[in-house]
C-alpha cells in the first residue's frame, strides 16, 4: 500500500535504509516558506542582469530542469553496451584481479587527457541481488518528452529510463511513448521498425470556429537503453514541422502544440492497437494533458476502461501555461477546461487572455501524483516551493507521494568504468583513489599533492545551482589550502570563464573548465575527496549519489533530495552509529549565505587534514550505499497498485 506524502516524508529515514543514510532534521513550514521566497528573489535578481537573448536561454534552461541534475549527469547517457564497448587494444582489466595502481601511466600535464581512448572492461556478472518478481503483473505505459540516452536534456530522461527498466525487471510489461524527434540518432535505436500509421484528431481555428483534421501519424517501435519504446511522428503536410530541429527543445515548432499532439496521438495509438494498459504514467507539464483527455474523451466514451493515470512532477518551475485556443491542438475545445475546478490558472482570472495550467489539470485529473523526493514533496506541499500550485497539491494531498530517484548503477560503476584508467571497489578504494587523484592532478596541471583535499563541482551553471556559493567556494578553497575543479556550462558560465582566464589562470590549485565532457566527469568523481552541490533548490539531485558511488563525500545545501540523501557527519543523526544504516555521509549547511557554506567547508577540510584514517573509512562507507532504482521501483509499484484500487 502506498503512503500519502505526510506518511512518506515521516518515514523517510526508515524507508531509505538502502537508498540513503538517514533523514535529516526537518525545517519548519514557516522557515521553508521564507527560504523559498528568498530563493525566488535571488533568482529573479540574477535574471534581471542579463540581456534578452540570454534571458531566453535562461528560461529554456530552467524549463529543462527536471530532477534537476548537474549537467554532468545530463550527459551521462551511454547505454551499458556503449560503456563496455572496446574502443582500443588496451588490456582488459577487471576488479577481481589484483591491480598495480602504481603502474598507471600518467597523462601529459595540461592536455585533454579525458579524450584518450577508453579501456576495454568486462561486463558485469549476473546480478546476485536480482529484482523480486511481482505476481500482479501490470502493463505500464510511460508518456514522456525525454528518454535517456538518445532524447534527453535534463534528469527527466535519466529518471524515465531508470524507472522503466527497474519496473520491467520486476516482471511488469513496460513501454515508453515519446516523440520521434528529428535529432534522435536512429542508428542507436535497436530493432527500429515501422509498426503502423494512425489518424490523430488535431484542432485548428477556421473562420473563428474549431475545426478538426486528421493528422496521419507514423508509429515506430524499437529499444533504447533496454527500454521498449513507441516513437510518434506526424506525417501530414500541415504538421510535419512538429518535433523538427537539431535539439529536443527549442526547435522550429510550438511546444504547446507539439506536446498536446503527443498526448492525443499516444492515446489514439493505445485505443487502436493495444488493450487498455494498467497504468498510464505521465511526466511533467508536457504530457499532463493526457490525463484530462483520457478521462473526458476516451474513458468517457468507453475506451481504455482499465487504465489509471499517474503523474510525476520532476520540477514545479513550469506549470505549462496554455491559452484556450492553443489547447485546441488536442482536438478538444480549450473552453472545456477553463474552469477553476479543472485546469484554469486562477492567477489569470480577469486577464486578457485568461489561461489554463496543464500541470494543474494533470494534478487534478490523475489518480496519483508523485514527485522525486520526500523532502521536495514536503517543500512543495507546505514550504512554498510549488508557488501557487501548492494549494492545488494541498487539496490533493492524499494522492501525492514523494519517492526518491535512483541512479544507473551500471553506468556509474567504479568497478567497471571504461572512463577510468583503472577499476576500484570499496576494498581497493584508498589505493585506487590516491592513484586516480594523482592522475587527474597531473593531467590538469595542478600541483601533485596527496595531502591537498580535492574539491570538485560538476554542475549546470544556472541560478538554481547556487552560482554565488560556487564562486565563493573556489576562493575559500584556494585560501584554505585545498584544490578546486569546476566542470560545467550554462548561461552563468561567462563569469567563471573570466576567472579561468584571469585570476585563476595557471593557478596550481584551481581549474575552471567551462565545458562538459562525460569521461572527465567520471574521472573527477573518482579522483575527488569532496563534491560540492550548493543548489538553491534541488527536487532530487543525482550528482551527490554519483559522487558517493565513487567515494567522494558530498558537501550540500539542505534542500529537496539533497536533504534526503546526505546526513551531516557532525549532526546528531550522523553521529548515531547504533545502526549500520544510520551514519553521517557528508557535510550539510542551511541558508544561502557564504558564511553558512564556510562553516561546512571548514569542517570538511579540517577533517580531511586531521583525521585521514577516519576520512578513508568514510569514503569506503559511502561507496557501499545503495542508490540503485531497486527501492524507488518498489515504491512506484506500490503507487500503481493503490491507483488501481
Amino acid at each position: 500500500m502506498c503512503q500519502s506524502v505526510s506518511e512518506t516524508t515521516t518515514t523517510a529515514a526508515a524507508s531509505t535504509a538502502t537508498t540513503s543514510a538517514a533523514a535529516p532534521s526537518q525545517k519548519s513550514n514557516e522557515a521553508l516558506k521564507k527560504e523559498n521566497e528568498t530563493l525566488r528573489r535571488i533568482i529573479s535578481s540574477m535574471l534581471k542582469k542579463v540581456d534578452k537573448q540570454t534571458l531566453a536561454e535562461v528560461k529554456q534552461e530552467l524549463l529543462s530542469i527536471a530532477t534537476a541534475t548537474a549537467e554532468s549527469l545530463d550527459s551521462a547517457t551511454s547505454t551499458t553496451t556503449a560503456t563496455t564497448t572496446t574502443t582500443t587494444e588496451a588490456p582488459t582489466t577487471t576488479s577481481t584481479a589484483a591491480f598495480d595502481y602504481a603502474s598507471i601511466a600518467m597523462p601529459e600535464p595540461n592536455t585533454e587527457f579525458w579524450k584518450l581512448p577508453l579501456r576495454s572492461v568486462t561486463a558485469a556478472p549476473p546480478d546476485s541481488n536480482a529484482s523480486p518478481q511481482d505476481t500482479d503483473r501490470m502493463h505500464v505505459v510511460h508518456i514522456t518528452a525525454e528518454l535517456a540516452p538518445l532524447a534527453k536534456v535534463g534528469g527527466l530522461g535519466d529518471v524515465v529510463t531508470g524507472l522503466a527498466r527497474a519496473v520491467a525487471q520486476r516482471g511488469h510489461i513496460v513501454e515508453t511513448v515519446l516523440p520521434f524527434y528529428e535529432c534522435i540518432d536512429k542508428a542507436q535505436i535497436e530493432n527500429l521498425r515501422h509498426e503502423c500509421d494512425i489518424d490523430v484528431p488535431k484542432g485548428f481555428q477556421f473562420d473563428g470556429k474549431l475545426s478538426i483534421e486528421n493528422v496521419k501519424t507514423s508509429i515506430h517501435r524499437g529499444t533504447i537503453a533496454g527500454c521498449e519504446v513507441i516513437l510518434i511522428r506526424p506525417e501530414s503536410q500541415n504538421s510535419q514541422h512538429i518535433f523538427k530541429g537539431g535539439a529536443i527543445y527549442g526547435g522550429g515548432y510550438n511546444e504547446i502544440e507539439a506536446y498536446l499532439y503527443l498526448c492525443r496521438s499516444a492515446l489514439e495509438y493505445l485505443k487502436t492497437y493495444q488493450n487498455s494498459p494498467s497504468i498510464i504514467h505521465l511526466h511533467e507539464w508536457q504530457t499532463s494533458a493526457a490525463s484530462m483527455l483520457y478521462w473526458d474523451v476516451y474513458h468517457e466514451e468507453g475506451l481504455l476502461q482499465d487504465a489509471r493515470v499517474v503523474l510525476t512532477i520532476h520540477n514545479m518551475d513550469n506549470p505549462g501555461e496554455c491559452r484556450a485556443e492553443e489547447f485546441e491542438a488536442s482536438g478538444i475545445s480549450g473552453e472545456t477546461y477553463m474552469d477553476i475546478d479543472k485546469a484554469m490558472d486562477e492567477r489569470t482570472i480577469g486577464h486578457n487572455p485568461e489561461r489554463m495550467s496543464l500541470l494543474k489539470g494533470g494534478i487534478i485529473y490523475s489518480n496519483a501524483v508523485t514527485t522525486v523526493s520526500p523532502s521536495y514533496a514536503r517543500e512543495t506541499l507546505e514550504g512554498g516551493a510549488a508557488g501557487w500550485l501548492g494549494t492545488i497539491l494541498a487539496a490533493n494531498r492524499e494522492k501525492y507521494h514523494g519517492i526518491l530517484n535512483g541512479i544507473d548503477t551500471v553506468l556509474w560503476d567504479p568497478a567497471r568504468d571504461a572512463n577510468l584508467p583503472c577499476d576500484f571497489t570499496e576494498e581497493t578504494c584508498i589505493e585506487a583513489k590516491a592513484a586516480l587523484k594523482k592522475y587527474v592532478q597531473t593531467g590538469l596541471g595542478l600541483e601533485v599533492n596527496p595531502d591537498k583535499p580535492l574539491i570538485i563541482c560538476v554542475s549546470r551553471l544556472v541560478p538554481q545551482k547556487g552560482l554565488h556559493l560556487i564562486r565563493h567556494a573556489i576562493d575559500r578553497t584556494a585560501e584554505w589550502g585545498g584544490q578546486f575543479v569546476l566542470l560545467g556550462s550554462g548561461h552563468g558560465g561567462g563569469d567563471f570563464q573570466g576567472l579561468a582566464e584571469g585570476e585563476y589562470k595557471d593557478h596550481p590549485d584551481i581549474r575552471l573548465l567551462i565545458m562538459y565532457n562525460e569521461t572527465l566527469s567520471h574521472l573527477l568523481f573518482a579522483a575527488s575527496d569532496i563534491t560540492l552541490v550548493p543548489s538553491l533548490f534541488e527536487p532530487c539531485g543525482l550528482t551527490q549519489m554519483c559522487a558517493m558511488r565513487y567515494g567522494s563525500l558530498p558537501l550540500v545545501r539542505r534542500t529537496g533530495g539533497l536533504a534526503d540523501t546526505v546526513v551531516d557527519v557532525d549532526s546528531k543523526e550522523g553521529g548515531n552509529a547504533g545502526s549500520d544504516q544510520l551514519f553521517g555521509n557528508g557535510y550539510v549547511f542551511d541558508g544561502v549565505s557564504e558564511g553558512e557554506l564556510d562553516g561546512a567547508l571548514r569542517r570538511a577540510l579540517d577533517a580531511f587534514k586531521g583525521r585521514r584514517g577516519w576520512w578513508s573509512s568514510m569514503q569506503q562507507k559511502v561507496m557501499g550505499l545503495d542508490w540503485s532504482w531497486s527501492q524507488p521501483a518498489a515504491g512506484y509499484v506500490d503507487v500503481y497498485r493503490a491507483a488501481r484500487k
